[in-house]
């Protein structure tokens, strides 16, 4: 599947900005699963920017604005090709992916993504109760990821004006409430505390006709697990579906803020953000 995404971030500040420094992460990745076919970048007031790669081999632009202006305005166009990943539940899981998924050389190379942070920490009582209600541990990851995020699509409402950025996942389990940021959170504090290597996902979705599905507004969040042999698979607990052609990825990392689409610091005062994403799919180049 094809899809053009148009990203448009835009700060309106109560009085003019001196100067203001600013990293933006709005470029696709690319992968086995995912081609960025283009990408176009416009800033207001203009400004030349500086890519790289950062260790998680995200795309990283810094640039910086040192004329006075009363607004800033960052559009990223973007034109990725998506295809499908495994199908998570066709996937048998073999006595020797086990060996290799409770081996300590798997352990100690996937461990920044089984260490917890701030914002992914949950108390032993929440865990456990989330363990409780889905039966408790067993020794199938693939299993157990999707029991975890079967759990939380049912038990935590979705409701975008109950958490925010900072929220951490102690906060939004206690609440019942939170986005797709929170279920993340959430999932991968649970997941990591079960042996399981799982990471944060910044991207979009693509909704088209389906209503069911939350999150095309703004950009989405969702977890990756490392299966051996298999890869990184990707699930989505917002919507308690698998990640398949209509998720795009944008940055990878520990948490949000490892993918934050756009940070910065400036000389003024308060600001207001409005932010809008549009995607399209594609049928022809």
């Amino acid at each position: 599947m094809k899809y053009r995404i148009t990203h448009t971030n835009s700060f309106h500040y109560e009085s003019e900005v001196e100067q203001s420094l600013n990293t933006i992460r709005l470029k696709p990745r690319a992968g086995e699963c995912q081609r960025v076919l283009s990408y176009d970048l416009t800033i207001s007031p203009q400004s030349m920017i500086k890519e790289y790669t950062d260790i998680w081999q995200n795309n990283i632009g810094n640039f910086f604005i040192a004329e006075a202006h009363s607004e800033l305005i960052i559009t990223a166009t973007s034109t990725v090709s998506v295809q499908k990943a495994p199908y998570i539940y066709q996937i048998n899981y073999s006595e020797e992916m086990r060996n290799i998924f409770t081996s300590q050389l798997f352990k100690s190379h996937y461990l920044p993504y089984l260490n917890t942070s701030t914002l992914t920490s949950l108390t032993e009582a929440q865990m456990q109760e989330v363990l409780w209600a889905i039966g408790g541990k067993n020794d199938n990851p693939l299993k157990l990821a999707c029991d975890v995020m079967t759990y939380l699509f049912k038990t935590i409402k979705y409701d975008p004006y109950a958490t925010t950025v900072s929220t951490t996942a102690e906060e939004a389990f206690d609440l019942k409430a939170g986005v797709c940021q929170d279920y993340t959170h959430i999932m991968l504090g649970i997941l990591r505390y079960c042996g399981i290597p799982a990471r944060y996902i910044s991207g979009y979705l693509y909704v088209g006709e389906d209503d069911d599905l939350i999150g095309d507004t703004a950009t989405h969040a969702w977890v990756e697990i490392m299966v051996p042999g298999i890869g990184w698979i990707g699930l989505d607990p917002t919507n308690n579906v698998e990640v398949l052609d209509n998720h795009i990825v944008l940055c990878v990392g520990r948490d949000y803020r490892d993918v934050s689409p756009v940070e910065g610091v400036y000389q003024g005062g308060g600001h207001t953000l409005e932010v809008k994403v549009d995607v399209t799919k594609i049928e022809h180049l």
